[in-house]
């Protein structure tokens, strides 16, 4: 989704807090996690954003409302600089007190650590697509990498799948296991 295509898809939403996420995966898993432990979501608005580096036009978008979200670590220095204000903090802490969530590699690899390979392979056999993943492990870029990169990456190897995967992780997950920036951000809300 390109940034103009998500500002217009968003300039319309009317809820009083926005949670910003990077993608439509994000989203799904959002919505999940929270339907399984039974928060409406009622005046909420999950918004992907098309990647974090709209997120200052997110923000402008939706000035004026409650906003929350979550960022991939590895984009930790660039949500800073977008969040930067005179005498904020901006340590990851803060970061977290503004509303703002670092998963450790990005959502899915925050649901595949909390479900555990083992039920993720379980999940993948179920939707039907074990036998592609079998086929994709064989792959020499694949082979020696630990499992749990192995289900992150092919999970993301086919349109749609990343989205699909998204839902059934976060439906499969006890919301007792459910990862730490996820869970902040739901009391939030």
């Amino acid at each position: 989704m390109d940034l103009h295509t998500a500002l217009a898809d968003a300039a319309g939403l009317a809820a009083g807090t926005v949670v910003l996420v990077e993608g439509d995966s994000d989203r799904r898993a959002i919505e999940a996690v929270a339907r399984r432990q039974g928060h409406t979501l009622a005046g909420v608005a999950v918004v992907p954003m098309g990647g974090v580096t709209n997120l200052r036009h997110f923000l402008d978008l939706f000035a004026g409302r409650r906003i929350t979200g979550l960022y991939d670590a590895g984009e930790e220095e660039y949500v800073r600089r977008v969040l930067s204000a005179p005498g904020a903090d901006l340590s990851p802490a803060g970061i977290a007190r503004l509303g703002f969530h670092a998963c450790r590699a990005d959502l899915e690899d925050e649901l595949i650590r909390a479900l555990g390979t083992a039920r993720v392979e379980q999940l993948v056999e179920a939707a039907g697509d074990l036998r592609s993943l079998r086929r994709f492990q064989q792959q020499p870029a694949q082979q020696g990498r630990p499992l749990a990169g192995q289900l992150h990456r092919f999970i993301g190897t086919r349109s749609g799948r990343k989205s699909q995967y998204a839902t059934l992780l976060a439906d499969a997950l006890d919301p007792a296991r459910t990862p730490a920036p996820l869970d902040r951000l739901l009391t939030l809300l």
